[in-house]
């Protein structure tokens, strides 16, 4: 058989929960079905840090952020990894990125790819220039869709949403999607490594119409909420101030059925992105010999917790994340495999599918079910690069209403701060920073919502004995990075 094509496609702040196949009620995603149903859909995928850039590094990287420093927005690929996208290009596969970048800066890194189409939210171009491919629909319609975006009012101080009607093919799934159909019309006859990026459901919170239209009030079901959750005692400080930022709680109840209707609009419209997609490899007859991979960064509030978007916690709902990997003929098909895994698992397992070397600095394990790999029991996510905390009296200093305009003045303060870590299984979770003020424990059986911090209750003081003890040898097992450069002091000015 010839070499394998290997196909990328992340979404962008995607929960699990986002789709029927991880347990929704009202957002079918028929094309993430088609994919499971050539393939392993793996129920519990973890991001190795529920933040864009960090995420997107130790993917690439397969390294824990700790590792390969990449713990920020601001701190991209570091010079001297040994990446997936070197590997693939020293093997001869043509690459290419198409979408959201938000990993790659460094010249030496971006020239790793043949095809260079960055495009990313609020519908804008990414640079640097496009190369390799022109993009298949005229700018003028792509600006009509930033200047809608960038005229969208916000409903309330956390959020803003809307819809539109203008041509699918301009906005960023719809553009993607289509520059993905060209690529393998054009790269078919050659082994070929693509990154497909769709910047939804990621905000700003506009989709298509008819789209957004799927989801009225009455199709949504909102998850389930507890009141005093913030104010009982229970939950650290950081998850209050985060809360106190972000909370929809005192807004109109329309607006926040509104903007989940926009985000779960732009879930559905990245499925179909998705299903046009599938249907180009089965027309080029490039099925059988291209691994597809679907997976998301990280996830989203989108409800959850009196919340949308997202921060340095480390709920499901931010740290779950879709896995699908299909190979028709060559691995496991119709399967769904619940042991723990990491997103940084995937590149391994390409690498082995492939036939290629996996470079002994990659910490990722090769996927269970679709590899010979035994399952795990266990997998880890982190926050933080060592800053300071940024409390409640620091908000405080910030003008109210807080909401956006706060979340974004403090942003790289709140990334940066502590070096929080979490360990996960199937059945608990728990997170720990030596600079915080509380751990956090949930039971996910009895609470799979995550609305009861039981790290204080005494019947689970061996469980908690058990998950500190993992943490710390994952810990100890993975270290070895320099430190992060912190923010520049007028991050830490509140004034």
């Amino acid at each position: 058989m010839d070499r394998p094509n290997v196909l990328v496609i992340m979404s962008d702040q995607q929960k699990a929960t986002a789709s029927h196949l991880y347990g929704n009620s009202f957002c079918q995603t028929p094309s993430m079905e088609r994919l499971a149903d050539d393939g392993v859909l793996f129920e519990h995928a973890i991001t190795p840090h529920p933040l864009c850039m960090p995420a997107r590094v130790s993917f690439w990287a397969s390294q824990f952020p700790h590792t390969h420093g990449g713990r920020r927005n601001q701190t991209p690929m570091p010079e001297g990894v040994e990446h997936a996208w070197k590997i693939w290009k020293n093997a001869g596969y043509t690459t290419g990125l198409i979408g959201k970048n938000h990993c790659f800066v460094r010249e030496e890194d971006r020239r790793l790819f043949d095809v260079w189409n960055a495009f990313t939210h609020g519908g804008q171009s990414e640079g640097p220039s496009t190369w390799g491919m022109d993009w298949f629909r005229p700018e003028e319609g792509r600006r009509k869709v930033a200047e809608c975006i960038r005229a969208m009012p916000s409903q309330t101080p956390s959020f803003a949403y809307g819809s539109n009607d203008l041509p699918l093919e301009d906005h960023s799934t719809g553009l993607i999607a289509g520059q993905t159909v060209r690529f393998l019309e054009q790269h078919r006859d050659a082994p070929f490594a693509l990154w497909v990026s769709l910047p939804d459901p990621h905000e700003p919170w506009m989709a298509p119409r008819q789209y957004t239209s799927m989801f009225p009030r009455d199709q949504i079901e909102l998850p389930p909420q507890r009141a005093d959750e913030f104010s009982d005692g229970t939950a650290p400080e950081r998850n209050k101030v985060l809360h106190n930022i972000l909370s929809w709680r005192d807004d109109d109840i329309d607006d926040v059925y509104g903007v989940m209707g926009a985000y779960y609009g732009m879930v559905r419209f990245l499925d179909d992105g998705l299903g046009q997609i599938l249907d180009a490899l089965e027309r080029l007859q490039l099925r059988e010999n291209t691994i597809v991979v679907f997976c998301s960064d990280h996830g989203d509030f989108m409800g959850e917790h009196g919340m949308t978007c997202k921060g340095g916690v480390f709920y499901d709902c931010l740290t779950r994340v879709p896995l699908i990997v299909s190979w028709p003929g060559q691995v496991s098909s119709g399967l769904r495999d619940a042991s723990m895994v990491n997103l940084i698992d995937v590149v391994p397992t390409l690498l082995e599918l492939q036939g290629l070397d996996t470079p002994r600095a990659m910490q990722g394990t090769c996927l269970p079910t679709v590899t010979d790999a035994a399952p795990r029991d266990a997998t880890f996510s982190e926050y933080g690069s060592g800053g300071p905390a940024f409390t409640q009296e620091d908000l405080n200093r910030l003008p109210q209403p807080w909401g956006r305009s706060a979340l974004m003045r403090s942003l790289q303060w709140r990334e940066a701060e502590g070096r929080r870590k979490m360990v996960r299984t199937e059945s608990w979770k728990y997170v720990h920073d030596a600079q915080g003020d509380r751990d956090e424990l949930y039971d996910l059986r009895a609470d799979p919502w995550e609305l009861h911090n039981v790290v204080d209750v005494a019947d689970h003081a061996a469980v908690l004995a058990d998950l500190r003890l993992r943490l710390a040898d994952w810990s100890i097992e993975t270290e070895g990075s320099q430190p992060v450069p912190l923010p520049e002091d007028k991050h830490y000015r509140m004034d």
